[in-house]
């Protein structure tokens, strides 16, 4: 059995990955008692806009799911707390208020936000945690595997340093945002590949995951390690990476270092494409959110079966025990494997990624 610790503060979040299957369960659940016809309403709230996902697959695919699953009938309430945990607290409030059927809670702070989960319980709307566990009683998560994406950027880190990376060759770990559970869980995956086969020489958190907030941090790393001593550089997304890159061309360095990214951003592929950033990861966001849609609109409508067979994963968080669950795979993006990931599933076209600027690059690679 694998488990994935997860740390928010003092607490700890244990996941096990045990399955709790429908064992002898039957049908589709269509036949169960709904509380609700297909005139739900999702409340939708989504954390920042640094990471141009959550505008442009996120929530677009969510209300199509939604849309799909109750006839056009259904609707989607969408709110970006651009990075401001009060806001999105104000945003859940107003969800509330409003009487949303089920809400979707992707948290700024997975533990400031536990009084809001509360008070949705009381009122009887059930919260599903959405790429981020919350604390307070949520119904159910949906994630990535997210110990798995560290452990596949520090994999693919090392395997870009070569046969004979070393404890001499130094990195610096680029660290997503403290407020964010899923952060300390890349980073635990990422160290459990890095620990002992090179030298960390800086590490630091990137508060919001800001881009700029990467690139002041880098700028200070390199200062203090030394531009032409850094081998390679964990960050833990493709914005800071963008951010990274800027400092390091800042200093002059003209050959750069392999980099890690994740989400797959279209920039992000196209400087993997371009050899200025060695991978990202690859997260299915279709898949994600489809089974998100999917787990809303069942849990409002009574289709217990339909809901135990989507969550047969458990979560412990700070404040809730056996959280159903349910966690997708994720891949190493590089540019051997563009084809294979984004473009075969729809994500970007070769078109999207092969502009101008990258044509000869995409052509050496057998893009087209």
């Amino acid at each position: 059995m694998r488990r994935i610790a997860i740390s928010v503060a003092a607490s700890t979040m244990t996941l096990s990955l045990a399955g709790c299957g429908v064992l002898n369960a039957t049908g589709d659940g269509a036949s169960a008692s709904p509380t609700k016809g297909n005139d739900v309403t999702v409340g939708l709230l989504l954390p920042e806009k640094a990471n141009t996902r959550y505008d442009k697959f996120d929530y677009p695919i969510i209300r199509d799911k939604v849309a799909e699953l109750t006839k056009k009938q259904g609707k989607v309430e969408y709110a970006n707390a651009d990075a401001s945990a009060a806001r999105q607290s104000e945003q859940m409030q107003n969800m509330i208020d409003g009487k949303a059927d089920v809400i979707l809670l992707d948290a700024v702070d997975a533990h400031s936000i536990a009084g809001e989960v509360q008070k949705a319980k009381d009122a009887g709307i059930p919260v599903i945690a959405y790429d981020r566990l919350a604390e307070g009683p949520i119904d159910a998560y949906i994630s990535f595997d997210n110990e798995l994406v560290g452990e596949v950027q520090g994999r693919t880190l090392l395997e870009a340093l070569g046969p004979n990376v070393d404890t001499s060759d130094k990195i610096v770990m680029v660290n997503g945002s403290p407020t964010d559970p899923n952060a300390k869980q890349f980073k635990e995956g990422a160290l459990s590949e890095l620990n002992g086969k090179v030298d960390i020489a800086d590490s630091f958190d990137a508060i919001d995951w800001k881009p700029e907030n990467a690139e002041a941090g880098m700028a200070k790393a390199i200062a203090k390690i030394g531009k032409s001593n850094i081998a390679g550089v964990y960050s833990a997304n493709d914005g800071m990476a963008g951010g990274v890159i800027k400092a390091l061309k800042a200093a002059g360095v003209t050959t750069l270092p392999p980099i890690t990214g994740q989400d797959a951003e279209l920039d992000a592929v196209q400087r993997v494409v371009g050899g200025e950033q060695y991978m990202s990861v690859y997260k299915s966001y279709p898949d994600e959110a489809e089974a998100a849609a999917q787990m809303a609109v069942t849990k409002i409508q009574g289709k217990d079966i339909q809901f135990d067979a989507l969550t047969q994963d458990r979560v412990d968080s700070p404040t809730a025990k056996d959280i159903p669950s349910k966690l997708v795979q994720v891949t190493a993006l590089t540019k051997h494997s563009i084809k294979d990931t984004v473009v075969a599933d729809g994500i970007y076209s070769v078109g999207d990624i092969c502009t101008a600027k990258y044509k000869a690059a995409c052509a050496a690679i057998g893009l087209k």
